[in-house]
């Protein structure tokens, strides 16, 4: 585990951060069914893609408030999160307006998406955190899900699946700076208690974020013509049958329960070797 004290943090691991400025074409001229031509996979993807924007400026505002206690590697390293979380919001801004709003009801889910960020902001700069690092988990499991299984962008436009692969790079790649930074913002408080903190974020956001990416995806199916309730089952098993996105990630999700628990527990820093040399060159 990370050792911290009063304002100081020895990040786990030599992990540089670093921030890729790319753009990509969003390409996508069958929106319904640009993910190989699955409906469903189409339909997670894009109600995950529609939740980044404000979540991610939620990260981005929950890590600036305490920034000042970080010195150091972390500060350069959440610095280069802030900008990292900045560009992806940028993309996905980009990549959802090629969504139909008139066949979708992009409003209401961004109001739904809108509204939960803003309960976490008006209860405080340590509940942003505490779910920042909850749902930084889950993007840093959803990333390697990505990385490690092909098959989940099989048939999607090219610069679109590179989007969302470099996404998950990058997210693979900052996966404990937030964390990093809650175990400075809690230096003071016992162990227990500052356990206890991630340990209910964590119980919560599993709630809420699987049933909002379930709800969301099957409005967007619905939109489409499917049977609501048929909808809501197939992204179950989309998202916990097969391909499993969300059960792939299960073992790894177990391991945040453990006291001692640190992001860099589950080491793919080699897969994370190999993605950096794809994009190297932008």
């Amino acid at each position: 585990m990370s050792t911290a004290t009063a304002g100081t943090i020895t990040p786990r691991g030599n992990i540089t951060v670093t921030p890729r400025n790319i753009r990509f074409a969003h390409d996508l001229p069958k929106a319904a069914t640009w993910a190989g031509g699955d409906v469903v996979a189409t339909a997670v993807f894009n109600a995950l893609s529609l939740t980044f924007p404000d979540g991610e400026r939620m990260f981005m505002d929950a890590v600036r408030h305490y920034k000042h206690l970080c010195t150091g590697k972390l500060l350069e390293d959440a610095n280069a999160f802030i900008i990292q979380e900045a560009i992806h919001t940028r993309e996905h801004v980009m990549l959802n307006k090629v969504m139909d709003g008139q066949n979708y009801p992009l409003d209401a889910i961004r109001a739904n998406i809108k509204y939960r960020t803003q309960m976490a902001e008006k209860m405080g700069p340590m509940t942003m955190l505490a779910a920042t690092i909850a749902l930084e988990h889950f993007t840093a499991l959803l990333g390697n899900a990505m990385l490690e299984d092909g098959s989940l962008l099989e048939g999607a436009p090219d610069d679109v699946r590179r989007m969302w692969q470099w996404h998950a790079l990058e997210e693979t790649e900052h996966k404990a700076v937030a964390y990093d930074v809650f175990n400075v913002a809690t230096a003071g408080m016992g162990k227990w208690h500052r356990f206890s903190i991630r340990a209910r974020a964590m119980f919560f956001i599993t709630i809420q974020f699987s049933l909002n990416i379930t709800q969301y995806s099957s409005m967007l199916l619905a939109a489409d013509g499917m049977n609501r309730t048929k909808a809501t089952f197939k992204v179950l098993w989309f998202l916990f049958g097969k391909p499993g996105f969300f059960r792939t990630g299960w073992k790894g999700y177990w391991d945040w329960y453990k006291p001692s628990f640190h992001p860099w527990d589950h080491d793919n820093s080699a897969m994370l070797d190999k993605w950096r040399l794809v994009f190297a060159n932008g």
